[in-house]
């Protein structure tokens, strides 16, 4: 296989370099082989894609979009279709996988972690990838904020933390890493602000208050 001179990226919608013209059933080809494998079964992606046609018909569609798809992308392989690009997902799930296992990330890695997969996009063998990676990246940032927080890199603790609460603004945890570092900062005014905020929207979805960590950092800050 040829050097990587593609890439495709999933992270916030479907893009790819060198710019090209898509059909749309070539833009799903390309999206599945960057989400669930560089290298898939043809007879599995004709399933997945076209799941409600007869096979002869997935079949058709897909030769189709093989057909259309610029030289360079799309290998074929046997029974197999290969993907011969750089992927922004493969490089995010690494990243995230490095931040809930301890490492400390610089910023440049953590960019990654900043937009969901495929937003937008409702393909039934999407929607698990969806849900996980948008996980992966909350816990990656929230453990990024803390262990940033924990060694004394409070712009990287505040901006990581911000992203998190960002994605997923009822996550507690995530609310009480931020505040944690804006406490760190010397920031008390910032820190009272995130949990005023929290706590009026936690009222407002689930008719509770904040859990005693978090009350516990905010004592004797109004």
């Amino acid at each position: 296989m040829a050097g990587r001179t593609h890439r495709v990226s999933v992270l916030g919608g479907l893009g790819v370099h060198p710019a090209e013209r898509l059909s749309g059933a070539g833009r799903r080809v390309l999206a599945y082989l960057a989400v669930r494998s560089p290298r898939a079964l043809r007879s599995l992606l004709c399933m997945e894609l076209w799941p409600n046609m007869d096979e002869t018909r997935a079949r058709a569609n897909l030769r189709r979009a093989l057909w259309q798809l610029p030289a360079g992308w799309v290998e074929v392989d046997g029974p197999d279709l290969v993907l011969d690009a750089e992927v922004d997902y493969a490089n995010a799930t690494e990243v995230a996988a490095r931040a809930i296992g301890g490492e400390l990330l610089p910023a440049t890695d953590l960019k990654l972690l900043l937009l969901d997969l495929l937003p937008g996009w409702y393909d039934e063998w999407l929607r698990e990838h969806q849900e996980q990676f948008h996980l992966r990246r909350v816990q990656a940032l929230e453990e990024t904020c803390r262990r940033a927080t924990a060694t004394g890199d409070l712009c990287t603790a505040t901006s990581a933390g911000l992203s998190a609460v960002t994605a997923e603004p009822l996550r507690e945890s995530a609310v009480t890493a931020l505040v944690a570092a804006h406490l760190c900062e010397g920031n008390r005014a910032d820190a009272a602000r995130r949990y005023h905020a929290y706590a009026a929207l936690l009222q407002t979805e689930l008719r509770c208050q904040p859990g005693p960590e978090l009350q516990a950092l905010l004592s004797g800050v109004s």
